[in-house]
């Protein structure tokens, strides 16, 4: 009998990376919608509304605030790729659309497990753009200085996402 679908967000990212053979970084999270059907699409939003999924006639659209940073575009890409490998059944039927999610943060609602679907949906999008893997790989070893900022921005920069995220990542690498 086959093993049931890992529900973990993070192993279901890697999975994903796995499949379609992606293995450098930036991670190309535009090219991975296109391969799973995905139309990306930008326009610009209200600033709260970072983006939203959907499902029309059996193609799912990402609808991307194009006001926001071009990191801040990428992980809400990833964000909502989560929800159509994670939670493809809320979205089908319905537009998701996420506010001003907090990036990698747990607030005091989404520890309740309330948003369980958004936290579920940020763990998703962090694994798939800053892979555990390649974060273990690059730092292992390394000598760090508390108060050199360098290298978490350089690897941030190659990543191409937020410093703040990176942190959060590395911080909680081993959760």
């Amino acid at each position: 009998m086959p093993n049931p679908r890992n529900d973990d967000p993070c192993v279901r990212a890697q999975e994903l990376l796995a499949r379609l053979d992606i293995k450098s970084v930036p991670i190309p999270v535009e090219k991975i919608a296109k391969a799973l059907g995905v139309q990306v699409r930008f326009s610009p939003f209200d600033d709260e509304l970072s983006g939203m999924i959907y499902v029309k006639d059996g193609v799912p659209i990402i609808g991307v605030n194009s006001l926001h940073h071009p990191n801040r575009q990428r992980f809400t890409i990833a964000h909502e790729l989560g929800h159509l490998e994670l939670h493809l059944e809320m979205i089908t039927n319905n537009v998701h659309v996420d506010k001003n999610f907090p990036v990698l943060m747990r607030d005091p609602k989404s520890a309740t497990g309330i948003e369980k679907i958004e936290i579920e949906a940020n763990q998703f999008a962090a694994e798939l753009l800053m892979p555990r893997k390649l974060i273990n790989q690059t730092l292992a070893g390394k000598q760090s200085d508390i108060d050199d900022d360098a290298p978490i921005e350089e690897l941030a920069k190659k990543l191409r996402v937020s410093k703040q995220a990176l942190e959060y990542k590395i911080r909680n690498r081993y959760l």
